[in-house]
């Protein structure tokens, strides 16, 4: 797992871990130490790169003057106005997420009549699908346990099935292939996500504040 030059202490060492395995759970580009942060090459037809930093340090600041291209992020583990405090006035920020951890298991539930599950693992890699009675993708959901962390990434549940339990039970089946003790549950949400988490027990770590130069062409 890679270090940087100025992100030192446990909530870095959180904030690396979640970097590098959410690069597990998604098959990119492992994380490279850059600007005392993080730099994630996803090379996207949206994306360029990401920067993530742990604290909104100078090297944030530095690093926004000399990007001057859309579809590079800088995401920063703070509250927006302190992202914004260091960007020049052409970057945007995007809405705001949460980093939050979890503590152990996550208690079983019961799924409603007809609801199957699929659980597979290819290495560090978890993907747990849930397929509704007609067949159909109702959740899914996919883990990587690696750089120290348990990451949980890309929870989706289909809307036609929310309000179901099948949050919670994706939470459950995800939960249980976590194969270390001391792989920290760790991920990072939306506002409607956040609440889901809450409910099963996670606390917010800190937020998780966006921003991108918008691409004119878009």
């Amino acid at each position: 797992m890679p270090g940087s030059a100025s992100a030192e202490g446990p909530a870095a060492d959180l904030v690396a871990g979640w970097v590098y395995g959410r690069s597990v759970a998604r098959r990119v580009a492992l994380p490279v130490a850059d600007h005392g942060g993080w730099r994630v090459d996803t090379a996207s037809p949206s994306e360029v790169c990401r920067y993530i930093f742990a604290d909104p340090t100078p090297d944030v600041a530095a690093l926004a003057r000399a990007v001057t291209q859309p579809r590079i992020w800088i995401k920063v583990c703070c509250e927006d106005s302190a992202l914004a405090a260091c960007l020049p006035s052409d970057w945007t920020l995007a809405p705001t997420c949460w980093m939050m951890v979890g503590e152990g298991s996550v208690d079983e539930a019961t799924l409603p009549a007809g609801y199957r599950t699929n659980v597979v693992r290819d290495g560090a890699c978890v993907e747990v699908s849930i397929f509704a009675p007609d067949g159909s993708l109702a959740a899914s959901g996919h883990a990587a346990e690696a750089g120290g962390a348990f990451v949980y990434d890309r929870i989706v549940t289909d809307a036609a099935h929310r309000r179901r339990g099948l949050g919670r039970a994706m939470m459950h089946l995800l939960s249980a292939q976590r194969q270390s003790a001391d792989a920290k549950p760790v991920l990072v949400a939306t506002d409607a996500g956040r609440a889901l988490y809450e409910s099963l027990g996670w606390r917010v770590h800190r937020p998780y504040a966006s921003a991108v130069i918008p691409d004119a062409a878009a």
